[in-house]
């Protein structure tokens, strides 16, 4: 088990450095002041008209970082801060969450697959862990029973594995769909604070980035343990 704690441990700091990078990002961004005056509201109001998206709403919502898209209700859901302030950090996350908006009217492929994953997510997610310390403690010296539900464990493991790696080119497509309308719209931001937005915006994918070759390394590591067992 020694492996398993050195891989949580290197994932759980190199998040932590991530994490804290991204935050000191968001705060610098968040002091430089749109000079078109619009909120982040206003900002994901007009991307998803100049898209012809008439069906979608943009509400806000409580607490901090819970900016998302519910293709299920079809609002755009902005933290208070995003929602009502005027800077480039909540400009880039209003049309960041806008861009999941403009995937799904668009019945993008990643994004449509990621949500046909999200009910067996549900389920792995609560089981995996268990599953695998129980099979893996039972599998000690070979037994067939303990390796049997160690692999139900790491098959379980892997469905989370798989939503975390279709979870990326769904985010870096959202953000690169948000620069880019950012950056044709007319008066829209000023080179400064459209390069402040693709600086969040790229701080915010690394994020993803980390949690998707954490959970692959995790579950190379289970994987060789199983076979392991195996052989013994």
């Amino acid at each position: 088990m020694s492996g398993y704690y050195v891989i949580a441990g290197l994932i759980a700091l190199i998040s932590s450095l991530v994490s804290n990078r991204l935050k000191s990002k968001f705060k610098k961004y968040s002091a430089l002041t749109l000079r078109n005056g619009m909120s982040g509201a206003e900002i994901a109001e007009k991307m998803l008209s100049d898209h012809g998206i008439r069906n979608v709403k943009v509400i806000s919502t409580p607490g901090q970082l819970t900016d998302h898209y519910n293709p299920r209700d079809k609002t755009v859901n902005l933290s208070e801060v995003v929602y009502s302030q005027r800077n480039a950090a909540a400009a880039a996350v209003a049309a960041h969450e806008v861009g999941h908006a403009v995937q799904h009217a668009e019945a993008y492929q990643w994004l449509t697959m990621r949500s046909k994953i999200v009910p067996m997510v549900n389920i792995s997610s609560k089981f995996s862990n268990i599953v695998l310390m129980v099979g893996l403690a039972m599998s000690a010296g070979g037994n067939a029973l303990g390796n049997s539900i160690f692999l139900l464990g790491i098959l379980l493991f892997a469905v989370t594995t798989a939503f975390t790696m279709v979870t990326l080119p769904v985010e870096y497509d959202a953000s690169n769909r948000a620069l880019a309308w950012l950056e044709s719209s007319q008066g829209m931001l000023t080179r400064e604070e459209h390069d402040g937005a693709k600086d969040a915006l790229k701080w915010a994918a690394r994020t993803y980035l980390v949690s998707a070759l954490g959970s692959l390394a995790t579950l190379l590591y289970f994987v060789m343990r199983f076979m392991g067992n195996r052989r013994n």
